[in-house]
């Protein structure tokens, strides 16, 4: 395989704190000899103790993980670790300078490019640097999500259901450990290309969230990361109990679970948009959750979409517009309700 054309700026194995980047040379027009540099801190003391890697922006326009790992690089210090964590807030940096999903120099799509190449695409580049040079040095992975521009949910932390029973419970643990207040066991419609998946296939503890959405986040949202950020770096033992601010944390989590696609609801339509239920609604199968109009004349009547499934409504499709094939609403069994929150 080839050498990552990436190079960092900090020493993965010296103590203290770093401030750095990831250095991805990049010619285009505007700089013939340019390069992307994407923001990286290394924060480190002794040998003991595990390696824990937190990530945000792998969708660029997606802004509570990218907000909360910010202020944990600033404030965050060497004598409060116990081993090593490394933080990239703005993981797809291309995309998050743009405020888009994807990027927009080659539109990959980060979270569907994994394992990567070194010689491909420089999506593909990005990925292939974390697969091969950042998931291996890890013990733990947290990979803070929210559902961009196109999507709002409940905010949940995930994990994903493993073949592995002693890796899933390990995974299970640090959910509740981040202590927020749903708790997803997760099923993707396309896991194929994942970040998710290459470090779940590497035998870590994976941890993923969706903390809301709309292409924005709320003083609610944001500390709910910062507080889960936190609660995690307790729980794989790289912060001290002491070191944790949990004041005003939720003090349980509700248990969510999708075990089949039942819980999409898919729209077949174009159109305008209405949500008949709100996130966190309980829901009957059958029942009404959203309505789709005609855009191109009035008096049409609206299409209506149904709940596949009874349950809670985590997700949801954001903007007032949806086409065909967008994802309309989230439905999820509530498995176990008031779940004690502990490090």
């Amino acid at each position: 395989m080839r050498a990552s054309p990436i190079t960092p700026t900090v020493d993965f194995d010296a103590d203290g704190e770093q401030h750095g980047f990831l250095k991805l040379p990049y010619s285009r027009d505007d700089s013939a000899w340019g390069a992307i540099m994407i923001p990286i801190s290394v924060i480190k003391r002794g040998e003991e103790g595990p390696t824990v890697l937190l990530t945000g922006a792998n969708h660029g326009d997606e802004y509570e993980g990218a907000t909360a790992l910010a202020k944990l690089a600033a404030s965050l210090k060497a004598s409060e670790v116990n081993g090593r964590v490394i933080i990239v807030p703005y993981m797809n940096y291309p995309a998050f300078r743009a405020g888009k999903r994807t990027s927009p120099i080659d539109a990959g799509n980060l979270n569907r490019s994994f394992p990567g190449r070194p010689d491909g695409s420089v999506t593909e580049k990005i990925a292939d640097y974390f697969q091969r040079h950042l998931v291996t040095r890890a013990d733990y992975v947290l990979d803070i999500h929210s559902g961009g521009r196109t999507l709002d949910f409940v905010p949940f932390a995930a994990i994903h259901v493993l073949e592995d029973g002693d890796q899933q419970a390990r995974c299970e643990r640090a959910m509740r450990a981040f202590g927020a207040p749903y708790s997803m066991r997760l099923l993707e419609l396309d896991s194929i290309g994942m970040f998710d998946s290459a470090v779940e296939e590497a035998g870590k503890v994976f941890l993923s969230t969706e903390l809301g959405g709309g292409g924005s986040a709320t003083a609610k949202s944001i500390a709910i990361a910062d507080r889960g950020v936190r609660g995690f770096l307790a729980h794989t033992g790289v912060l001290e109990d002491r070191v944790v601010e949990r004041e005003g944390a939720s003090a349980t989590t509700t248990l969510l679970d999708m075990p089949d696609g039942s819980c999409y609801v898919t729209s077949e339509h174009h159109g305008l948009l209405e949500m008949c239920r709100d996130l966190g609604d309980m829901v009957e199968e059958g029942e009404l959750i959203a309505r789709v109009y005609d855009i191109n004349r009035t008096g049409a009547k609206p299409v209506e979409y149904l709940a596949r499934r009874s349950g809670l409504l985590a997700g949801r499709h954001f903007p007032g517009l949806i086409q065909s094939g967008d994802t309309v609403a989230v439905v999820a069994d509530v498995v176990e309700e008031n779940i004690r929150v502990m490090v």
